[in-house]
């Protein structure tokens, strides 16, 4: 979401009195466009609860170190529950993260640009194979309609893995608003993106 698109709620947030819970975990992981953090607003600062980690920007998905910023009582309250479901993050992820914080910023540059070469190659084959895709403007996930294909999404999924041995999530598994649809993750080399295109395009073709 822009800037513009947060000011268009952000008066009725404030006029009805409610809290904003605002998952970044992709907010580096944007082109061309740039993350706009929703406390960085008027008025929401102190009523937005951000919820960030590791796991993507820093390439560290299975490391689990995350956090959580809101105002102190927010904070104190989600505390009494949190110590006593959680115990700490492992020591290694800490360690790992402060490094991340201290020197990782070039190779996390790095990344996203090469992310956006994979992204503009991947949805380039999708769209030639009859897929056709709208052009994400973050994350690493393509979001490609298969409704062309005459197959749901969850049996375009289940067959394109069985006859393929490609594995995709259907859209449907997201709400009603992603039926037609399969996401792919494009965070591969991209010689296994150019594998997956052929692949797909051959299951495509078998369909007619």
């Amino acid at each position: 979401m822009t800037q513009a698109d947060y000011k268009g709620i952000a008066d009725i947030i404030i006029d009805h009195d409610l809290l904003v819970i605002n998952d970044e975990v992709y907010s580096e992981l944007t082109y061309p466009c740039k993350h706009t953090a929703v406390a960085s607003l008027d008025g929401l600062y102190e009523r937005t609860i951000t919820l960030n980690g590791f796991s993507k920007a820093y390439s560290m998905t299975g490391w689990r170190v995350g956090y959580l910023c809101a105002p102190k009582p927010l904070c104190e309250a989600a505390l009494k529950i949190h110590q006593y479901v959680m115990l700490c993050a492992p020591i290694m992820g800490q360690i790992a993260a402060i490094e991340a914080l201290r020197n990782g910023e070039e190779d996390k540059k790095r990344m996203v640009g090469e992310y956006k070469l994979r992204r503009n190659f991947f949805i380039d084959g999708l769209t030639k194979i009859g897929l056709p895709c709208h052009m994400p403007e973050g994350a690493f996930y393509a979001f490609p309609s298969v409704e062309k294909t005459g197959l749901n999404d969850v049996e375009f999924a289940e067959r394109l893995l069985s006859e393929q041995y490609i594995a995709v999530v259907p859209g449907s598994v997201f709400g009603r608003s992603g039926e037609g649809h399969i996401r792919c993750a494009y965070a591969v080399a991209r010689e296994d993106l150019k594998e997956a295109i052929k692949r797909m395009g051959s299951f495509i073709k078998g369909l007619s």
